[in-house]
């Protein structure tokens, strides 16, 4: 059924459980493709720059962030790639799912309490209300 499915990956308990709903959607259609996309806000990673990294080094470690994520799908025998975007997580992962043929998008919750959420939103709220293709928010 979804055979071009975006999963993104925070890294938190919620995006582990996204990866594995994605897993069981296209376990069956071997010509499905999963997407790991991780958004890198560098305007937020300004401790990272005062300890001395580059921004080059800090995309290489959002690459090595994303590594045990494909491990999980190519143990699956699910093709899977990454993508790495800059800025701030949501509308990042939105300019992205907008300007490719997806046909979902999988996104943990990160579980903010009702007033985080109201004051502050959250990312796969944002992601949800503004991409155009179906969106599955996974607890």
């Amino acid at each position: 059924m979804y055979q071009h499915v975006l999963v993104a990956i925070d890294g938190s308990d919620h995006s582990k459980r996204a990866a594995q709903h994605a897993i069981q959607l296209v376990e069956d259609t071997p010509e499905a493709q999963v997407t790991i996309i991780c958004a890198v806000d560098y305007g937020k990673s300004e401790k990272e720059s005062n300890r001395g990294l580059t921004s080059e080094q800090i995309a290489e470690a959002a690459r090595d962030y994303l590594e045990p994520f494909e491990d999980i799908f190519h143990q699956a025998g699910v093709r899977v790639k990454s993508v790495i975007v800059h800025g701030a997580p949501g509308p990042a992962i939105v300019s992205h799912a907008n300007e490719h043929p997806y046909d979902i998008v999988i996104i943990g919750s990160r579980g903010l309490n009702p007033v985080q959420e109201f004051v502050l939103g959250s990312v796969s709220h944002k992601v949800a209300k503004r991409v155009k293709v179906p969106v599955l928010v996974i607890k």
